[in-house]
């Protein structure tokens, strides 16, 4: 993520942004978990985690490689950092460091073990270079692992018209930006071009009644409003009305409703 992307970010960062993600992040942790630890994260490795946001991807990577490994987290949101610092204090991880950056930017060295990213590349306008900056940082026979989503995978129970206007608006929104809701799919080819090897993806999706997914439309159409109404998708009147809708189909006991697909892909650098 260059400063150009950072700046165009199309979801409200600060303690705001971190809130959300505190959410979204408890949704996903079974499965990045398992994802984790199918690539081969474990105990002793040096990791990257890129794109950090309030620091729940990093808790997990610290986790894994504990006692004697370390991660190197870094986010463009200087605020979310430092909430993700104190946070990470507060668990007593001291193995973990937290730094203010862009992905793409600073030199690069072969340092880590593991390279990962989950749910930033969908916001960059170039993220093949961002996977290449990624790998250009793994050690020989490092693991470079990514997450992200296709946003047309979204679905929900019954048929909803302010869920389909959500599904809609936010993925105009991110194409407003230059960058690509959809880009799921394309992280096996993105991992290959940056010269990774054995190269493997699944798909998961959260879904069903669990407060936590079934606020995520609602929150998120809240974080993109700014942006929306910047572009001239949308009005302040009818994303409010939008977020408020979402609210309430949430609330119901009955609804079904689902986050995007999110591809996991993952793949090796080069033995030597």
């Amino acid at each position: 993520m260059g400063a150009d992307d950072a700046r165009r970010y199309v979801i409200h960062g600060g303690a705001r942004g971190v809130d959300r993600l505190r959410i979204l992040g408890r949704v996903v942790a079974p499965t990045t978990r398992a994802l984790l630890e199918r690539a081969g994260v474990g105990p002793g490795m040096a990791c990257l985690d890129v794109g950090c946001g309030g620091g729940d991807s990093t808790a997990e990577l610290a986790r894994l490689v504990a006692p004697d490994g370390r991660v190197v987290a870094i986010d463009a949101d200087a605020a979310a950092v430092d909430l993700a610092r104190r946070t990470a204090a507060a668990r007593g991880l001291a193995h973990v460091e937290f730094r203010v950056g862009l992905a793409g930017e600073g030199a690069t060295a072969p340092e880590f073990d593991v390279g990962y990213a989950r749910f930033l590349l969908t916001h960059l306008r170039d993220p093949a270079a961002a996977v290449a900056w990624m790998r250009a940082h793994l050690r020989p026979g490092g693991v470079l692992v990514l997450e992200d989503i296709d946003f047309r995978g979204h679905f929900c129970h019954p048929a909803n018209a302010a869920f389909d206007r959500y599904t809609a608006l936010y993925a105009a929104v991110v194409q407003s930006a230059g960058a690509d809701p959809f880009i799921g799919p394309r992280l096996p080819d993105l991992l290959r071009a940056a010269g990774c090897e054995a190269v493997a993806m699944q798909v998961v999706q959260p879904a069903g009644f669990d407060p936590d997914v079934k606020v995520m439309a609602a929150i998120t159409t809240e974080g993109i409003a700014a942006r929306a109404a910047a572009a001239g998708l949308a009005t302040r009147a009818e994303l409010a009305s939008l977020a408020e809708a979402l609210h309430a189909f949430a609330r119901d006991p009955h609804s079904v409703m689902s986050l995007p697909r999110i591809v996991q892909a993952w793949g090796r650098a080069p033995d030597g």
